[in-house]
C-alpha cells in the first residue's frame, strides 16, 4: 500500500512540475470530448437524414407511379366517354345509314381530333367499316383482341410500340354498329402523366421488356411484375430513384410498365449542404471548447504548484513535516487531504508492523501448510507446517521454483501438473482455485494434499495445503469394500442365471405351472439383486462426484410410467396394486429422464417392501407456481421420525421396521442426491389417512446443479 501511494505521489509531482503540459492536457481533453460528442451526434444525424431523404424520395416516386396509373385509368374513362359522345352524334348516325364513306371519314377524323384520341373507327360486328388513324393499324387483329376486354381495353399491338388504350360504344339506332376510339401510349401521354408530379415518367412495352430497359433497372421491373404492385428502389449506377408500376388489361395480361424516375443528385445535394453546415458548427464548437478548457486549466494549475514541494517530501518518505492549507478552496482541500494522508501513513506504518507480527504468529499456529510465491512461482515464504509436510527447510526452499520443491507426481500424459493443471496459474485468471496433488517428499514418502490458491496481491500469491493422505487412504478402502460387495452380489446373480440355463434344458420334463413359477421367482430375484447392485454403484458415483445430470426436456408422465413398468414384477410378487392419478396438463421440466426414473423406481421399491401384501400403492401430485410435486404413498407403518431426515442418509436401515430381505440403505440416499442435483427436494410424512408419503418437488425451470 505504501509503495502504491508513493507511485501516485510521484505521478502527481511530475504533473505539478509541468503546469503547461497539464494545462494543454486539460484543454485538449475538454475540447476533444466536446468535439467527439458533436461528431458522434452529427454522424448519427447525417445518417438519419440520409435515410429519411431516401425514404422520402422513394415515397415520392412511388406516389408518382400510383398517381400516373390512376391518371391513366381516368383517361380510360375519358376514352369511354369520348366513344359514347362520338357514337351519339346524329350526323355520324346518318352518314353510317347512307353509307357515305367520304363524309363519314371526315366526320370521324374531326371527332377524333376534338376528343383528343389517336385513332377512331366504326365497326359492324367484328368487321371494320371505316378507320381514321395516324399511321397504319392492324384493325382486324386489334378488334379481335379488344373484344375480349369489353367497353374499355388496353393493348400492346405490334404496330404501336408502347401500347394503347381504347373504348367502344354502340351507335344508337344501328344494331351491330360500334364506335372504337384509341389513345396511343406516346410522348404526349407521357408528358401528361409526368407533368403533375415533377418527375420523369416513361412507358415501357411489357413484351420483350428486358430488351427495352437499362440493365440496372431490370431487377426493379422484375419485382414489379412479380408482385403486381408498385416497386421502388434507388438505382445508384444511374443516379436515380426509380419506381415501376405494371399496367395490366382486364384479362390480367401485362401491357406496359410505368417507369418513374427522379434524379438522386438533387436529394443528395440537400443532404450535403446540411452536412457542410453541421461540420462547420462542430468545428466552431470544438474551438470554443478548447478555449474554455485552456481558461479553466490556467485557473486550476497555478495554485497546484505551491503543493509540489510538499508532494516531493511525501514522495521521498518524509512524513515529519506538516502541510499547511494555502490557496483557494480546492487547493486548500487538497492540502488538507495530503496532511490527513501524512498522518494516516504514520499510523499505518505502526499498524502494519503490529499486523505483521500477528500474521507471523497466526501462520505458525495453523494446522495447514501455508506458502507464498511471486509472479514467477518462486517460493517466498513457508510456514513450519509446510516445511514439515514437504520435509524441507525454508533456507533450502526459498527462491526455488515451487514445483521443484513440492514435486507433484507426473500425470498419465507424462506432464507435471505445474505445466497443465496448476491451481496457482488458475487463480490468477479466475479467482480462488483448488487442486488435489500427490507430492513426493525428499525422503521418498508420498503425500496427498489439497492446495487452495488465492489471487496475487502486491506481487505475492498465498497457497494453503491441507494434508489428506489419511483421508485418501480411507476413501480407497471404502471403494474397495464397495467393489467387493458388488462382487458378492453378482455371485448369486450368476447362480440364478445358471439355474435359468438348467431350466431351459429341462423345459420339456417339468410341468408348465411349476416351470412358470420357478422362472418367475428366479427372474424376480435377479431383478432385485441387479437393482441393489445398481444402487450400490450409483452411490459410488455420487460420492466420487461422477454423477452426471443431463439437461433436457422431460415428460413426468413418461417417467412415472417407465418406473411402474420396471417394478411391476415386484408388485405382483406381493399382490400389490399400483394406482396412478397424476394432475392433468402436467408440465415438462428440465432434467435427466433416466435419473428421475431411477428416483421413482427406488420409491416404488421402498413402498413395495414396507407396504402390506395385497395393499395399494398410489402415485399422485400437484402443480405449484414454481415447482411440481409428485408423491408415492403406501400403507406401511411409516417412518418413526420423518422430520429428522435420517432415512435419507447413506446406509441407513430401520432395524426394527425393515422386513426381510433387508437392503443396503442406499435407495433413499440416491433419491435425495438425484433430486437435489435437479434443484429440488424430497421429504417423508404421514398423511391424515395414516399412509406413508414420500414427496419429490422439482422446479419448473432453473439450472441443474
Amino acid at each position: 500500500m505504501i509503495d502504491a501511494l508513493r507511485h501516485w505521489l510521484a505521478t502527481e509531482r511530475r504533473a505539478l512540475r509541468e503546469p503547461q503540459s497539464l494545462r494543454r492536457s486539460l484543454a485538449l481533453t475538454v475540447g476533444g470530448l466536446v468535439l467527439l460528442a458533436i461528431v458522434v451526434l452529427a454522424m448519427s444525424a447525417v445518417e438519419l437524414l440520409r435515410k429519411q431523404a431516401e425514404q422520402q424520395a422513394l415515397a415520392r416516386v412511388q406516389l408518382a407511379g400510383v398517381t400516373a396509373r390512376d391518371e391513366l385509368r381516368r383517361l380510360g374513362e375519358d376514352a369511354l366517354t369520348a366513344a359514347r359522345v362520338v357514337a351519339a352524334r346524329p350526323a355520324l348516325q346518318r352518314l353510317v345509314r347512307e353509307g357515305d364513306r367520304e363524309q363519314l371519314e371526315l366526320v370521324l377524323r374531326r371527332s377524333c381530333e376534338l376528343t383528343g384520341m389517336s385513332a377512331c373507327a366504326i365497326t359492324d360486328g367484328a368487321q371494320l367499316v371505316l378507320g381514321a388513324t395516324r399511321g397504319d393499324l392492324d384493325w382486324p387483329g386489334l378488334l379481335d383482341t379488344a373484344a375480349e376486354q369489353g367497353e374499355r381495353f388496353m393493348l400492346a399491338p405490334a404496330t404501336v410500340p408502347d401500347g394503347l388504350q381504347g373504348a367502344t360504344a354502340t351507335v344508337p339506332g344501328l344494331p351491330g354498329a360500334r364506335v372504337v376510339v384509341l389513345r396511343f401510349f406516346d410522348a404526349r401521354l407521357v408528358r401528361t402523366l409526368g407533368g403533375t408530379n415533377g418527375v420523369e415518367v416513361r412507358l415501357v412495352r411489357a413484351s420483350k421488356w428486358l430488351d427495352n430497359v437499362e440493365p440496372a433497372l431490370r431487377g426493379l421491373h422484375s419485382t414489379a411484375l412479380a408482385s403486381g404492385g408498385v416497386a421502388a428502389e434507388r438505382v445508384r449506377p444511374l443516379g436515380l430513384y426509380a419506381a415501376s408500376v405494371p399496367l395490366t388489361s382486364v384479362t390480367g395480361e401485362a401491357v406496359a410498365l410505368l417507369e418513374v424516375r427522379l434524379p438522386s443528385a438533387g436529394v443528395d445535394a440537400e443532404v450535403d449542404l446540411f452536412v457542410r453546415r453541421l461540420a462547420w458548427t462542430a468545428l466552431v464548437l470544438g474551438v470554443l471548447a478548447v478555449a474554455a478548457g485552456l481558461l479553466v486549466a490556467s485557473r486550476i494549475v497555478g495554485p497546484l504548484q505551491s503543493l509540489a514541494e510538499s508532494a516531493n517530501r511525501l514522495g521521498r518518505g518524509d512524513f515529519s513535516t506538516s502541510i499547511s492549507a494555502t490557496g483557494g478552496p480546492e487547493t486548500a482541500a487538497l492540502a488538507r487531504t495530503l496532511e490527513d494522508m501524512r498522518r494516516s501513513l504514520l499510523e499505518l506504518t505502526a499498524t502494519l508492523r503490529q499486523r505483521e507480527a500477528e500474521a507471523q504468529a497466526l501462520l505458525r499456529g495453523v494446522v495447514e501448510g501455508v506458502f507464498a510465491v511471486d509472479a514467477d512461482r518462486n517460493l517466498r515464504y513457508l510456514n513450519p507446517q509446510a516445511e514439515h509436510m514437504l520435509g524441507v527447510g525454508s533456507g533450502e526452499a526459498l527462491g526455488r521454483f515451487c514445483g521443484d520443491v513440492l514435486k507433484p507426481c507426473v500425470g498419465a500424459n507424462g506432464e507435471r501438473p505445474c505445466e497443465t493443471d496448476c491451481p496457482i496459474v488458475a487463480a490468477r485468471g479466475g479467482g480462488p482455485a483448488q487442486a488435489t496433488e500427490f507430492l513426493q517428499r525428499v525422503d521418498g514418502a508420498r503425500r496427498t494434499a489439497i492446495i487452495t490458491s488465492a489471487r496475487m496481491v502486491d506481487g505475492l500469491q498465498v497457497q494453503v495445503m491441507r494434508d489428506e493422505t489419511d483421508l485418501e487412504s480411507a476413501r480407497r478402502a471404502r471403494d474397495s469394500i464397495l467393489a467387493n460387495i458388488s462382487h458378492e452380489f453378482r455371485t448369486p446373480l450368476a447362480a440364478q442365471l445358471a439355474s435359468l440355463e438348467l431350466l431351459q434344458d429341462h423345459l420339456q420334463e417339468m410341468p408348465r405351472e411349476q416351470l412358470g413359477e420357478l422362472v418367475e421367482s428366479l427372474q424376480r430375484g435377479t431383478l432385485r439383486l441387479t437393482r441393489l447392485i445398481d444402487n450400490l454403484l450409483e452411490s459410488v458415483r455420487i460420492e466420487s462426484g461422477q454423477l452426471g445430470i443431463r439437461s433436457q426436456r422431460v415428460a413426468l408422465e413418461d417417467v412415472v410410467r417407465d418406473a411402474g413398468e420396471l417394478v411391476i414384477g415386484l408388485l405382483a410378487q406381493r399382490e400389490q396394486d399400483l394406482e396412478v392419478a397424476l394432475p392433468e396438463f402436467l408440465p415438462d421440466i428440465t432434467g435427466d429422464a433416466p435419473r428421475l426414473t431411477q428416483v421413482f423406481v427406488n420409491l416404488l421399491a421402498n413402498a413395495n417392501k414396507f407396504g402390506p401384501a395385497g395393499s395399494t400403492i398410489r402415485i399422485s401430485g400437484e402443480i405449484g407456481e414454481e415447482a411440481v410435486s409428485l408423491w408415492v404413498e403406501d400403507e406401511g407403518p411409516g417412518v418413526a421420525d420423518p422430520d429428522r431426515g435420517s432415512i435419507f442418509e447413506r446406509f441407513y436401515r430401520a432395524a426394527d421396521q425393515e422386513p426381510e430381505p433387508r437392503g443396503l440403505g442406499l435407495g433413499l440416499w440416491i433419491v435425495k442426491s438425484i433430486v437435489e442435483r435437479h434443484g429440488g427436494r424430497v421429504s417423508a410424512a404421514r398423511t391424515e389417512a395414516g399412509r406413508t408419503r414420500f414427496t419429490v418437488s422439482l422446479p419448473l425451470q432453473g439450472p441443474l446443479k
